[in-house]
C-alpha cells in the first residue's frame, strides 16, 4: 500500500517588478506573494481604479496615483507558440507624482544641460542713481545764489534730519566785514537767520559800538548751517562736511576783515585745537585759494558773553583791534 503523497503546493502569484514596488508601498508585498488560495476558497480580488482605458495588449492596467494591480489569472495552458505582450507600464505625468503630490514639471525633468540664466533686466527699467559730488566740488563754481540753494538742500551729514531751516546767512552783499558764529541755535533754526533773539541783539549792540551793521557792512554766518540737537557742540565730521560752504563764502563775498566768535568756529577757520583764550587778542591771517590774505581776529561768542557778563570788556578789545585801519 502507497503513501499519500502530499498535495503540491501552488505557484505564487508573477508580478512585475513595478507591481511589487506599488505592494511593498502599501504593505501587501508579503501578503500578495503567498501562494494562491485552494479553490474551494473565494479569492478577493481588490477593486482597480484606472484612470484611463488600457488597449487589448496591455495585460497590466496602468499604475496611477492610489491605484491597486489586480492579482493575476490562475495559471492556464498557453500556447507556446502564440507571442505574449509584454507589460507595458504608462507612465505618470512628471507634473503630479504617484503619491498626489507635486511633481517636477516635466520642463525640468527633460532638460539637459547647466540652467539658464536670469534675463537681465532691460535698460530703461534700472533706475541709476547719479553719483553724488562731494560738497567741495559741488560748491566749486557756485555763486552765491546756487550757495544757498546747495545749503538749504544739503544732506552731507545727520544734522538735517533734525532742523527747521538750514541757515546760509544774512547781510550785506558786497560787505566790508564777515562775522562767524558757531552753528543756529533754536531761534535761529526756527527763523533761518543767524543770530537772533539775544545773542543776535548782542552782537548788533557791538557793532554798532564800531559803526557797523548787518544791513550795510556785514555779513553774519555761521560754520555750521544746521542746528545741532539740544544746541550741542559740533562733530569733527558735521565740522568738516560744512566747511567747504564757509570757505566758498569768504571766496565770493571777499570781505576786509573777519570776525571769529567762539573756539569751535576759531578753530575751524584757523585749522588748530588752540584754546579762544590763546587766539584772542592778536591778528590772525586767512589765505584764501586766490591768495588773498585776510585779517582774521577772535573773539567771545556772543552767547558767552550772556553767560559771563565780565568777558564783555575783553570782547570791546578785540572789536576795537578788528576795527583798526578801517
Amino acid at each position: 500500500m502507497s503513501l499519500p503523497t502530499a498535495a503540491a503546493k501552488p505557484a505564487a502569484p508573477r508580478v512585475n517588478p513595478l507591481q511589487r514596488i506599488w505592494l511593498r508601498e502599501i504593505g501587501m508585498e508579503r501578503l500578495w506573494m503567498r501562494p494562491a488560495p485552494a479553490a474551494a476558497r473565494p479569492v478577493i480580488v481588490p477593486q482597480v481604479l484606472v484612470s484611463q482605458p488600457v488597449s487589448a495588449l496591455d495585460p497590466v492596467p496602468a499604475i496611477v496615483a492610489k491605484d491597486i494591480a489586480p492579482p493575476p489569472a490562475a495559471p492556464a495552458a498557453v500556447d507556446s507558440a502564440a507571442p505574449v505582450a509584454e507589460p507595458v507600464a504608462k507612465t505618470v505625468a512628471p507634473s503630479t507624482r504617484a503619491n498626489g503630490r507635486p511633481g517636477i514639471p516635466a520642463s525640468i525633468l527633460n532638460r539637459t544641460g547647466p540652467p539658464p540664466r536670469p534675463v537681465p533686466k532691460a535698460a530703461e527699467d534700472e533706475v541709476v542713481e547719479a553719483p553724488r559730488l562731494p560738497v567741495a566740488e559741488a560748491v566749486k563754481n557756485a555763486n552765491l545764489d546756487e550757495l544757498r540753494e546747495q545749503v538749504v538742500a544739503c544732506t552731507a551729514c545727520g544734522l538735517c534730519e533734525g532742523r527747521r531751516h538750514a541757515v546760509f546767512g544774512q547781510g550785506a552783499t558786497p560787505t566790508r566785514w564777515l562775522v562767524v558764529g558757531e552753528a543756529p541755535g533754536e531761534q535761529e533754526d526756527r527763523q533761518g537767520h543767524p543770530f537772533v533773539g539775544r545773542s543776535g541783539q548782542l552782537l548788533d549792540a557791538m557793532l554798532a559800538a564800531v559803526g557797523m551793521s548787518r544791513e550795510t557792512d556785514v555779513f553774519i554766518t555761521n560754520v555750521i548751517k544746521c542746528r545741532p540737537p539740544g544746541n550741542r557742540n559740533p562733530k569733527p565730521e558735521e565740522i568738516a562736511a560744512c566747511s567747504p560752504y564757509l570757505m566758498r563764502q569768504i571766496a565770493l563775498l571777499k570781505p576786509e576783515r573777519i570776525l571769529v566768535l567762539g573756539r569751535f568756529a576759531a578753530q575751524t577757520l584757523l585749522g588748530t585745537d588752540a584754546t579762544i583764550g590763546s587766539l584772542r587778542g592778536r591778528l590772525h591771517s586767512l589765505k584764501t585759494d586766490e591768495g588773498a590774505e585776510i585779517p582774521v581776529i577772535v573773539s567771545y561768542h556772543p552767547a558767552y558773553l550772556l553767560r559771563s557778563p565780565s568777558e564783555k570788556a575783553r570782547a570791546w578789545q578785540d572789536l576795537k583791534l578788528a576795527s583798526r585801519g578801517i
